[in-house]
């Protein structure tokens, strides 16, 4: 049987959308790949991100991954001294342009900024208005209903995993892992599937002991040259692998390749699943090397 790995596409930002989607789009066609895009769906308030320089560690992350260059000044000033540009509003074009290329397109979230900072701390009130904000934006641009969702930051509470199910969501991918799993928050069942990342991420990895833009994509390579029942999940950014670190892209996609993976959307990848026996794994806040802060993870692969 053919191994899978899926690909996740993190959409964060107004010019990830705008530029990086398109790059992203063409680019996978040209290697015969299929993938998932998540959108962030409402106002790009990326400047508000300031207040995270107080969080240990994030300066070094800063500081490695050029943040600047990425993202742009103008991306980092949304939201502060520039306004906020409304991404569903101004992008849908583009957005129902990745799915009439044919391909699979889900909720990232509403607004970028405040799930990432917040969802944790927050009641069921909060995270069903901001849920169901993304959930109205989304079919109001696609013309239907929501299948599935990809947590901003690995950011989520229980109200949010609940709300997965309420949702009627095919799937989800809030979570760090190392396998797919039906996920329990202090032992209650969420009856919707977690299909976690299971790789590290370019910016995870990027001028870590020794790590470069020469060498980084054999790292992540490494992992994935000896394959495994329930395949892999990476995930990727439009601001990053859409744009200066493309060329890392297409040398992990080709690798891949020749590792002998069939690159598929999430959804394909989920359908590879015999989801009657996907195990239970409880879900918990815990930090993971080379990211700022605690993400949701499925705690016995992380034992």
């Amino acid at each position: 049987m053919t191994q899978q790995l899926a690909l996740k596409i993190d959409v964060d930002t107004y010019r990830g959308t705008r530029e990086g989607v398109p790059r992203l789009v063409e680019t996978l066609q040209r290697h015969n790949a299929q993938a998932t895009f998540f959108f962030s769906l409402g106002p790009d308030h990326t400047g508000r991100a300031i207040k995270r320089v107080f969080r240990p560690g994030f300066i070094g992350k800063v500081s490695r991954t050029s943040v600047v260059e990425h993202y742009g000044i103008k991306t980092l000033l949304y939201g502060t001294l520039l306004p906020s540009p409304d991404i569903g509003k101004k992008c849908a074009d583009i957005m129902r342009g990745a799915r009439d290329a044919g391909f699979e397109t889900g909720i990232h979230c509403f607004d970028h900024i405040r799930w990432q900072d917040y969802v944790v701390n927050k009641d069921a009130e909060w995270t069903r208005r901001e849920l169901q904000r993304a959930v109205d934006r989304y079919t109001e641009i696609f013309g239907e209903a929501p299948h599935s969702h990809a947590a901003a930051g690995w950011q989520t509470n229980r109200h949010a995993l609940r709300l997965m199910q309420r949702f009627g969501f095919e799937y989800s991918s809030d979570t760090r892992g190392t396998h797919p799993f039906i996920p329990t928050w202090r032992a209650e069942i969420i009856a919707c599937p977690q299909l976690p990342t299971t790789l590290p991420t370019l910016d995870e990895l990027m001028n870590r002991d020794g790590i470069t833009l020469d060498n980084i994509a054999q790292h992540i390579l490494q992992p994935t040259a000896n394959p495994r029942a329930t395949g892999h999940v990476f995930t990727l950014h439009a601001e990053l692998e859409g744009g200066k670190w493309m060329p890392v892209f297409e040398q992990l996609l080709q690798g891949w390749k020749e590792q002998g993976y069939e690159l598929v959307s999430m959804r394909q990848y989920l359908q590879g699943l015999d989801v009657s026996s996907l195990p239970r794994r409880e879900v918990e806040m815990r930090e993971v090397e080379g990211r700022v802060g605690k993400l949701a993870i499925a705690a016995e692969d992380y034992a």
